[in-house]
């Protein structure tokens, strides 16, 4: 049986969010407005996914973003230079430490490799350059080219056109628990890279597989 595409989630997975920690704390904003700016990027697009209207990643964050920094006018002086800050930090972050290693390991086995992203493509090219890994990945795609975020169905369709593979001959890697149960309603295996050890959520299909560092995979898949 030949070996499935990896699909790799981008933001949170492959990226270090942490790193924009001390980005909000120079701009003078609360390092706990990290979680719940991503939270609610996340929530706005997926609500404009459901009305058939979705936008732009950045556009979303932006906007998500400036109405949180708004709430702090003590600490913010310039809520659109702060928002511009945080968002430059966000196209340049680095990958976390298993990251390098988890693709060599994957390329090393065979694994052909893609990423699919809520966000945009130039923003995980930049972040695989800059890790030195981008030769590891055939393919980068982004949901920009599709009719909305993932768990989105359409989402998931365009990764199986691309890659011309279909069901469990593609496993998706994620650190959420959303879009793992979005692949596997489309049939894909799915593997959890569990970053946080939080449980796992009941309402949602259980993973595959459940790894702690993306070179656990080749050995996971057996």
């Amino acid at each position: 049986m030949p070996l499935p595409t990896v699909v790799l989630d981008v933001n949170e997975t492959l990226s270090d969010l942490g790193a924009l920690a001390p980005v909000l704390r120079e701009v003078g904003a609360p390092e706990s407005l990290l979680g719940t700016w991503f939270a609610g990027t996340l929530r706005d697009g997926f609500a404009l996914t459901l009305q058939g209207e979705p936008a732009a990643f950045a556009d979303v964050a932006r906007a998500v973003l400036v109405g949180l920094l708004a709430q702090h006018p003590d600490r913010v002086d310039d809520v659109d230079a702060a928002a511009d800050a945080v968002l430059d930090a966000f196209r340049t972050l680095p990958v976390h430490p298993d990251v390098p290693d988890g693709l060599r390991a994957l390329a090393d086995a065979g694994f052909p490799v893609v990423t699919l992203s809520n966000g945009a493509t130039s923003v995980a090219e930049a972040l695989l350059e800059q890790a030195g890994v981008r030769d590891r990945v055939s393919q980068v795609l982004s949901v920009e080219d599709t009719g909305g975020w993932k768990p989105a169905r359409a989402a998931y369709s365009h990764a199986e056109a691309e890659a011309g593979r279909s069901g469990a001959d593609l496993l998706l890697v994620a650190v959420h628990p959303w879009d793992l149960d979005g692949a596997s309603r489309a049939g894909w295996r799915t593997a959890h890279l569990d970053r946080t050890g939080a449980p796992w959520p009941p309402v949602f299909r259980r993973p595959t597989h459940h790894l702690t560092a993306l070179a656990d995979l080749p050995t996971a898949v057996g």
